[in-house]
């Protein structure tokens, strides 16, 4: 639910341009087509901007944001939701607060002057990225909800600081440099990001469950990043003691009341559905709690091994949901894979990323806003098949060495399709992650052995910046080690799988960017932080129970979900990588020849052609086996994605192209 953007200047008596924080809306307009709004206090040095989506109180002149406060004391932006709102707000005002609009957005400048900052964040619940001017202590607060759903990003300049919901946003302002940096460049070649980083040199995230507080102090900034909230799964003498029945029951009831609270907008509801538990389990709930029959949208992939779509078929059919499917060949993923790069601002492994794209459009042109999701519930549950990986080669040390062994080599053979991608094709093994971990989770371990490639990708300036560089050390260097002492290993791999791949990926590039690209809000009901803060206390036997994944969520849910998907093992939802079908190498082929010529790259700069080529030359191999080329096709799309980075963020005017979108729009 929109877009949001600010600055602060470090001299509090330079106003802010309502120009430039109008083009800092304008180019994030897809976020929020349906309004914006400008608030300068001239006075403070200090501007926000939003673009709005309208979905919770649709007077457009009521609701629109920045909000001031009745005691001018507070300004805020915001991007998201805050579900139990009407709660909050009528025990506010029953406590003397006089609320100005029917708006979610308002809640905390009424909980800020009463509870402060730390007990309005636990009070806080849903998906949301916001800002906060503190007139009375002179400082901006940016805070990111607890997974990370929302993004938030924010770079400083010589004079100021600017934070938006996007790189974009950022990059809209003349000041900030568009530069790539090469431990970002590095990551985003081996799809794994170094956590709180981006691509580009300068450019910050607010990592989730943190705020950032940025204070004046003789036209200098002093910033602090705080954590708020953190997945703290229990020592290994602190487990719950429960049975499975009671697991069972209060997994149902708290997703059950994480979808009623995620059903709640001024706008219709529909859902995704692939053919896994996730959004089948969403999509029966949400059925169950509506009235009218639930507009189910499907993706269909033409790849029978890869397509959901005949369970996604017949939960819909269970349901009486209304389906719509959307059928996705290579053409389409190919040809929407440059706009794409351009709203996730970031490299993709697998097309996806694109796939949503199209599918989040789709929606949106169907006539809603607003979709409840699946996402999280491989977290919360122990879904991948990289878990069941860890807990039988380094959670069952009672067990026999051999039939673990022999645990992980069927694991293996069930998943061979994603070989190269989510189960790496031999074991790695990291030294500064093991370090710090304990072992390397199986989840980075594709990712590690695509990373021996990317020094002979990259330019030889670069190249030589990074000799000896460890992206493994800088990856463990990120994670907080006291949520991993103590803890046992399966804990251990979901908490590093929410700290780099929920967030870094399936909440960014599947997700929130694709979607809002699209003007269509996605609401995962699984990440609802209460729901979490009771599965990291499942004793690990109910997640993985006797090899299969999910089994308190599958035993929670069993009277919805069809006989075949409750039986079912879980199946990555991925799209066909392109070597699988001779139309998706030609699209793919097209794309090789536009942007990975040698021209091409040396014009960019940030790449070595030979060391492409190399690349190129190997995918093509006859010889070379499925699990080499799913970790190639991964390559050569994040190669694809930074010659489009660059052509996007860096080769053109970012700020000229706000502006004309600003006028385009009307805005100015």
């Amino acid at each position: 639910m929109c877009g949001i953007a600010g600055i602060l200047h470090r001299d509090p008596t330079r106003p802010v341009h309502r120009s430039v924080l109008t083009c800092l809306a304008a180019i994030q307009h897809h976020r929020g087509p349906d309004g914006y709004g400008v608030f300068c206090m001239d006075d403070r040095g200090v501007g926000f901007s939003h673009a709005r989506l309208g979905i919770i109180d649709l007077d457009q002149q009521r609701a629109r944001q920045p909000f001031l406060s009745v005691d001018e004391n507070f300004l805020i932006t915001h991007n998201g939701e805050f579900y139990d709102y009407q709660r909050l707000r009528a025990d506010l005002t029953c406590r003397g607060a006089h609320f100005l609009t029917k708006s979610d957005s308002e809640l905390p400048l009424h909980l800020l002057p009463r509870m402060g900052l730390e007990k309005t964040l636990e009070r806080l619940r849903g998906e949301f990225a916001f800002a906060v001017y503190d007139k009375p202590h002179d400082r901006l607060i940016l805070v990111r909800d607890r997974f990370g759903i929302k993004p938030l990003y924010w770079t400083q300049t010589p004079d100021s600081l600017i934070f938006g919901s996007e790189i974009k946003v950022l990059f809209s302002h003349p000041e900030v440099r568009r530069v790539f940096s090469p431990k970002g460049l590095y990551h985003q070649l081996m799809q794994t990001m170094v956590p709180g980083t981006t691509a580009f040199e300068g450019i910050h995230q607010v990592p989730p469950g943190h705020y950032v507080t940025i204070e004046r102090r003789n036209y200098a900034f002093q910033i602090n990043q705080h954590k708020y909230w953190d997945m703290n799964f229990p020592t290994l003498d602190n487990t719950l003691k429960i049975s499975e029945q009671e697991a069972t029951e209060q997994v149902r009831a708290l997703l059950l009341q994480a979808v009623q609270l995620r059903l709640e907008a001024d706008v219709p509801v529909a859902c995704y559905l692939s053919g896994g538990i996730d959004s089948c389990s969403i999509l029966g709930l949400a059925s169950a709690c509506r009235q009218s029959p639930v507009k189910a949208f499907t993706i269909s992939f033409d790849d029978r091994d890869y397509d959901e779509s005949p369970i996604a078929r017949e939960m819909a059919k269970r349901t009486g949901a209304e389906q719509d499917i959307l059928e996705i060949n290579a053409s389409h993923l190919y040809d929407n894979f440059s706009q794409t790069i351009w709203h996730t601002e970031r490299t993709i492994y697998n097309t996806l990323a694109v796939a949503k794209f199209l599918m989040s459009r789709h929606v949106h042109q169907s006539g809603y806003k607003v979709v409840v999701t699946g996402e999280g519930a491989d977290e919360l549950f122990a879904g991948y098949p990289a878990f069941r990986r860890d807990l039988f080669l380094h959670g069952q040390p009672d067990v026999d060495p051999a039939h673990r062994l022999a645990h992980a080599q069927n694991l293996q053979e069930q998943n061979r399709i994603f070989q190269g991608a989510m189960l790496a094709e031999n074991e790695i093994d990291d030294p500064g992650l093991s370090e710090v971990v304990g072992f390397t989770p199986a989840c980075l371990q594709p990712w590690l052995a695509t990373s021996r490639y990317v020094p002979n990708l990259l330019s030889r300036q670069f190249r030589d910046e990074l000799r000896g560089y460890d992206p493994g050390r800088a990856i463990a260097s990120a994670l907080d080690a006291d949520m991993l002492e103590n803890r046992s290993a399966l804990d251990k791999a979901q908490y590093v799988w929410i700290k780099t791949m929920l967030e870094g990926q399936i909440l960014t590039w599947g997700g929130d960017r694709v979607d809002m690209a699209n003007s269509m809000e996605s609401r995962p009901a699984f990440l609802d932080h209460h729901l979490a803060e009771f599965a990291v206390r499942i004793p690990q036997e109910y997640r993985i129970h006797q090899g299969r994944e999910k089994h308190v969520l599958r035993e929670a849910m069993r009277g919805l979900l069809p006989q075949v998907l409750y039986d079912r093992q879980k199946f990555a939802f991925m799209a066909p990588p392109a070597f699988t079908d001779i139309s998706k190498q030609k699209a793919l082929a097209k794309l090789i020849k536009t942007h990975l010529s040698p021209q091409e790259i040396h014009r960019a700069g940030w790449l070595d052609s030979q060391g492409v080529e190399n690349v190129l030359q190997q995918y093509r191999h006859t010889d070379t086996s499925p699990a080499t080329r799913r970790s190639l096709d991964a390559i050569i799309n994040h190669v694809l994605g930074v010659q489009l980075l660059h052509q996007h963020f860096i080769d053109t005017d970012v700020p000229k192209l706000a502006r004309e979108r600003a006028e385009v729009l009307g805005w100015t």
